[in-house]
């Protein structure tokens, strides 16, 4: 009976230590929470926060990723879904159109601290256009002249005759 106790304690205690070293570790996803009881809370700090990418196609997806130290809350607009305080965290966002986010966090001695990331949504490109029916081309000829050419060409409907200067 005594040997359960003591076991009981010892995991007890090896429990807290493992909680309180958390608190220790800055990389550590639950940093931003724990904290040993008693410790006075720093500042509240934006550590990152940026897209996966910088531009992306309508209807394209995309990291949204944050992390925060000594925060209370979270809040990301426009509006995110899942938002919560964390070291290092990101979220899967589609917007429709270019859109400019905002982080706000909020320590545990009331400042409030922000930032900014801009994610571009870029209309997709237009499709070539088909090339034109050369069936009636019969001879081309190009002339190189410095920053020019000149095309010739001799089909069954006529001479035509272009230049491309460069």
């Amino acid at each position: 009976m005594m040997w359960r106790f003591v076991g009981k304690l010892l995991a007890s205690a090896g429990l807290l230590a493992a909680v309180w070293g958390l608190g220790a570790v800055s990389d550590s996803p639950w940093h931003s929470w724990v904290q040993p009881v008693g410790a006075p809370h720093g500042p509240v700090r934006i550590l990152r926060f940026y897209a996966s990418t910088g531009s992306i196609a309508p209807g394209g997806k995309a990291q949204l990723c944050y992390g925060v130290e000594n925060a209370k809350s979270v809040r990301i607009s426009p509006a995110v879904d899942k938002v919560a305080p964390a070291a290092n965290r990101c979220l899967e966002i589609v917007p429709d159109r270019t859109t400019h986010y905002t982080i706000l966090a909020e320590g545990f001695d009331g400042h409030v601290v922000t930032r900014f990331v801009t994610l571009v949504v870029e209309p997709v490109p237009a499709p070539a256009q088909a090339p034109a029916n050369l069936a009636g081309l019969r001879c081309v000829t190009l002339g190189n002249y410095g920053r020019a050419f000149s095309v010739i060409s001799r089909s069954s409907f006529g001479k035509v005759s272009t230049t491309i200067s460069l």
